[in-house]
């Protein structure tokens, strides 16, 4: 098929409707599954999804979602440049990462982070598909340079870790780039919280950790403070519930607002005692904390503050209002955590 052809299959400034063809990669993971459902609901079903299906503990993330077609994170980009023609993409939402902060070898997150993004935002852009794309707040690293995504600030940033690390190097390869999909956006996700995230284990967040602990001993226990401005479990962090990310998400395919890196936070940040004594409130138990050191393998990387900046997101016209922490716990713990239930 001809370029001049391929162009005609899309309409660049053109909002997605519901017939329209979806890809969501990273699709089988936490955010990605619950970014199907939400799609789902607002009557998206023609989605072509895209992960590593080889982890059965993923694999319920998916149970009764709708979608089209299913493909291998490791065959996409070859299906794209063969098949890809038949189901034209309207719209790219890629999700998809190696997210584990403990790993430290750089050409996993070279490979997965870096160049499999790079190829397909060369796709989006050829094809002229709006695309987004998962950042992260760990770009920030210690956050002595703040927390600004103004994009003359981003070249500043110094992650602590290769996940970050990664992540800061495609957004800074995206800033670069002279020719562009139509429409694009990266998210820098601060700390996300929510259902379909029982796979992730270590990586889960403080709050499935802090439900666990309190089930299984009824006490949660917290990051002791290693520096003396911060007391033992108020280190801070900016706590967002995934169903605000994925409002967030679809907003930009509804509203396609200026292209850029934005921040995806609340902007507001709140301590790990917080974060606990809410956990317990939600579980209806009462509010028992033990402070353990930080392990020393992330130790020197570990964030005692992140808070988005999200003066540019309520700029380009997104003013929904957020969960605040407590409401959030509230319904992750009652409605998924207490009976086992999937988004």
């Amino acid at each position: 098929m001809s370029t001049d052809a391929l162009q005609t299959l899309h309409s660049s400034n053109r909002i997605p409707d519901r017939k329209d063809v979806i890809l969501v990669t990273g699709a089988a993971g936490f955010i990605g599954s619950c970014l199907v459902k939400y799609l789902n609901e607002l009557g998206y079903e023609n989605l072509i999804i895209s992960d590593d299906f080889s982890r059965p503990d993923k694999w319920k993330n998916l149970e009764g979602k709708q979608y089209l077609q299913r493909i291998d994170r490791e065959h996409l980009l070859d299906w794209l440049a063969h098949e890809g023609w038949e189901h034209p993409i309207q719209f790219i939402f890629h999700i998809g990462a190696r997210t584990d902060t403990t790993e430290f070898n750089r050409q996993i997150f070279e490979r997965l982070n870096v160049q499999y993004s790079q190829q397909l935002w060369t796709y989006a852009t050829k094809r002229q598909i709006p695309f987004l794309y998962a950042s992260s707040a760990a770009t920030y690293g210690d956050g002595s340079k703040g927390y600004d995504d103004d994009h003359a600030h981003i070249p500043e940033l110094k992650p602590l870790n290769p996940y970050g690390w990664s992540k800061q190097q495609f957004d800074l390869w995206v800033l670069s780039q002279s020719i562009t999909p139509p429409y694009w956006y990266g998210l820098k996700f601060f700390n996300v919280y929510g259902p379909n995230e029982y796979h992730k284990g270590r990586m889960a967040s403080v709050i499935w950790h802090a439900y666990q602990q309190i089930q299984e001993t009824g006490i949660v226990r917290l990051f002791q403070s290693h520096r003396p401005e911060y007391r033992d479990g108020e280190q801070l962090r900016d706590f967002i519930y995934v169903k605000d990310i994925l409002k967030i998400c679809v907003w930009c395919m509804q509203h396609l607002p200026p292209s850029g890196i934005y921040n995806a936070g609340t902007g507001q940040a709140r301590t790990f005692y917080d974060l606990a004594k809410a956990t317990f409130e939600a579980a209806g138990k009462p509010v028992q904390i033990q402070y353990i050191p930080i392990p020393e393998d992330i130790r020197n990387t570990y964030q005692y503050f992140t808070q988005a900046r999200i003066e540019k997101l309520r700029r380009a016209g997104f003013q929904d209002e957020f969960y605040s922490l407590e409401n959030g716990i509230t319904d992750y713990v009652q409605q998924y955590l207490i009976n086992h239930q999937y988004y």
